[in-house]
Order: structure tokens, then C-alpha cells, then sequence
């Protein structure tokens, strides 16, 4: 799994739902950069870090040995949950596991190094794991 190696505060704040932010598309990231063809986000969504090592562990058995794969995400948000059968109240609960915010535009992995077959089936499989709609990509 991901996550960072240190952090500067254990827990965030959980952030606004300003409707307008989360439906804006990405103006980072959005450009296949690395490698061939790149898997791209239609919507918005929170992808945890276990999304991330499931849909990497896809793309690794299909490239094989001669492709190449980037992960161009990254989970740094952590997310907390509180134990079964606590009250209301009683403070934050404890840090689950890590989260990255995913925006509409924005290139989740990218292939290179094996034909477009390939890398189509690899991302497709890729995107079945991810909690949003896709696209893949040409460079």
C-alpha cells in the first residue's frame, strides 16, 4: 500500500462539498506525459490507497516484463473511522488508511513499452477497480 513516509499532522479536516470545486475538471495532471497511453478520470472521487495497489498489481501481471507502468497519484489524505458502537461525540476517530482527491481530467497510470492491445486490456482492468469513471488515452 501507499502512503506517505512522514506527515506533518496525523489527521486532516474533512473539507467542504463545494459543488462547484469537486465538478471543476483538473488543470494539473491531465496530459499523458511518461508513457503511450494513460488511464483518465471522468468524475470526482476520494481513491484509496488499496484502489491504487489493486488496479497497479492489474497492470503489472498484464504489461509483463517488457512494459513499463507509472502511477501518477498519489494517497496523502488520511481518513479516519471510529471504532463500532461509539457515541456521538467523544472526538475524531482514529486514522484508517490513506486517501488522494481525484478530480474529472486527471491521468491516473500511464503504459508504455507493449503494444495498444495490450495496454488497452491492461488499463481496462485497471479501471475496474477504480470507484469512478474512465477513459484511456493516447498519447
Amino acid at each position: 500500500m501507499l502512503f506517505p513516509k512522514k506527515a506533518k499532522y496525523r489527521k486532516w479536516q474533512t473539507g467542504r462539498k463545494n459543488a462547484k470545486k469537486l465538478t471543476r475538471p483538473e488543470t494539473r495532471g491531465v496530459e499523458v506525459a511518461f508513457g503511450a497511453y494513460g488511464l483518465k478520470a471522468m468524475g470526482q472521487a476520494r481513491i484509496t490507497s488499496n484502489q491504487i495497489e489493486a488496479s497497479r498489481k492489474v497492470i503489472t501481471r498484464t504489461i509483463g516484463k517488457l512494459g513499463k507502468m507509472w502511477i501518477r497519484i498519489f494517497p496523502d489524505r488520511p481518513f479516519t473511522q471510529k471504532a463500532a458502537e461509539v457515541g456521538m461525540g467523544k472526538g475524531k476517530g482514529d486514522p484508517q488508511g490513506y486517501v488522494t482527491d481525484v478530480r474529472a481530467g486527471r491521468i491516473l497510470f500511464e503504459v508504455d513499452g507493449v503494444s495498444e492491445e495490450v495496454a488497452r486490456a491492461a488499463l481496462r482492468k485497471a479501471s475496474m477497480k477504480m470507484p469512478i469513471k474512465t477513459k484511456i488515452v493516447v498519447r
